[in-house]
C-alpha cells in the first residue's frame, strides 16, 4: 500500500519549463522499459513504433478560460471557467475577497455581465448572458499552468494548443499530444502506425495536489470524455492484430480505461473520476506517450501504476539527473506497461 509521501520528490526550480521549444519534436524523450532507461530525442518515436501500432491522441481543445473582472460591490474577482454546461451557463472557480452568493452580478473583461448561481464544492454555476464559447473566445485569455511564471501570449496560444486541437472544453492542455507537429504525424502514418483520437476535455484539477496521506481518501477530479465508435474498431483491429495501443497522454488514458471497466472498450460519452494508482489491472494501453509529473500528483500515482513505482522513481532520479524539462511545455516519456 502506497501513500502520499511515496510520490513526493525534490525537483530544482530551473527544470521547470517556462517556455516551449522552438519546435515542437525537438523535444527530449526517455524511454522506460521496465528497469532500462535509454534517452533519445521525441522525433525517434517514429522508429519505435511500427506497421499497425495504434496512437490514440486526445482531440480536445483549450479554451481562453480566464476572465478578470469587478463584482457590484467594486471587488476584484478572476474567473477561471472549469466546465460549460450548455451554451449560456459554466461552472468556474472564483477568486474574490469574499465569496459571492447567488444573485451577484459580476462584470468580466469590462465587456459583459454575469449572474452568479448556486454553488457546487469548489465550483461556482455562472450564467451568461450569450454564448459562453464566443465571449471567451473574445474576451478571455489562455490559462498557463499555476508554474509557468508568464501570462500567456500570442505564442503559447498556438503552442499551448496540440496541433490536432478540434473540440473546443478544456482549460489545460493534453501536454504529451504538444510534441507532435505535422511532419512527425505524418511519417507516422507513412509507417503504417494508425492513428484514432478521443476527447477528454482537462480540467482544473489536474493540477491539484493530493491533500491526504491515505490515498483512499483523496477525492479524483471529474473530467467529461467521449470515445467514438470508430476508436472502439480501431483498439479492436490493433488488439487482433497483436499490435501496440499507445495512449498520447494521461488523459487519452483515462479516457481509454475509463470506457473499459466492463473489460472490452465501449463507445460513448461520459463523466470520470477515475483514480489510477498502482495495484490496478490496465485493460486497454500497452504503452503510454508522457511528460513528467508534478509531485504528490494523481498523474504521477498513474505512470507509477503503469510502469512500476520503482521504474518510475528511478527513471524521475535519471531526468534530474540529466536535466531534462519538467511539466508542460517540458520533455516526454515513453513508458512500456508493466
Amino acid at each position: 500500500m502506497y501513500s502520499l509521501s511515496d510520490f513526493d520528490f525534490e525537483l530544482p526550480p530551473e527544470l521547470i519549463a517556462q517556455t516551449p521549444l522552438a519546435e515542437r519534436s525537438a523535444s527530449r524523450l526517455l524511454q522506460v522499459q521496465g528497469a532500462q532507461l535509454t534517452d533519445r530525442r521525441f522525433s525517434d518515436i517514429v522508429d519505435l513504433l511500427q506497421a499497425g501500432d495504434l496512437l490514440v491522441f486526445n482531440d480536445t481543445r483549450v479554451i481562453k478560460a480566464r476572465l478578470f473582472g469587478v463584482k457590484e460591490t467594486g471587488g476584484k474577482i478572476e474567473a477561471l471557467v472549469e466546465r460549460i454546461l450548455d451554451p449560456r451557463t459554466v461552472h468556474a472557480q472564483v477568486r474574490a475577497s469574499k465569496s459571492p452568493p447567488p444573485g451577484t452580478r459580476i462584470r468580466l473583461a469590462d465587456a459583459f455581465e454575469v449572474t452568479v448561481g448556486e454553488r457546487f464544492g469548489e465550483f461556482y454555476t455562472l450564467h451568461f448572458p450569450e454564448d459562453a464559447f464566443a465571449l471567451l473566445e473574445q474576451y478571455g485569455s489562455l490559462p498557463l499552468p499555476p508554474y509557468i511564471d508568464h501570462e500567456a501570449d500570442a505564442y503559447d496560444e498556438t503552442r499551448y494548443q496540440t496541433v490536432y486541437a478540434k473540440e473546443p472544453g478544456a482549460v489545460a492542455a493534453p501536454t504529451a499530444g504538444l510534441h507532435f507537429d505535422q511532419a512527425s504525424l505524418e511519417q507516422l502514418a507513412a509507417r503504417g502506425v494508425q492513428q484514432a483520437f478521443v476527447t477528454l476535455h482537462v480540467g482544473a484539477g489536474t493540477f491539484q495536489p493530493v491533500r491526504v496521506e491515505d490515498l483512499s481518501q483523496h477525492k479524483m477530479h471529474s473530467e467529461w470524455y467521449t470515445i467514438p465508435p470508430e476508436t472502439v474498431e480501431a483498439v479492436r483491429a490493433a488488439k487482433a492484430a497483436g499490435r501496440r495501443v499507445i495512449a498520447v497522454g494521461t488523459t487519452s488514458m483515462r479516457a481509454l480505461e475509463s470506457g473499459s471497466q466492463s473489460g472490452a472498450l465501449k463507445a460513448g460519452s461520459d463523466d470520470t473520476q477515475l483514480f489510477i494508482t498502482p495495484g490496478y489491472t490496465f485493460k486497454t494501453v500497452d504503452q503510454l506517450v508522457t511528460n513528467f509529473h508534478l509531485p504528490k500528483s494523481t498523474l504521477l500515482m498513474l505512470v507509477s501504476a503503469f510502469a512500476g513505482y520503482e521504474h518510475i522513481r528511478a527513471a524521475y532520479a535519471h531526468a534530474i539527473a540529466q536535466k531534462y524539462r519538467f511539466f508542460s511545455y517540458g520533455d516526454a516519456m515513453l513508458l512500456t506497461r508493466t
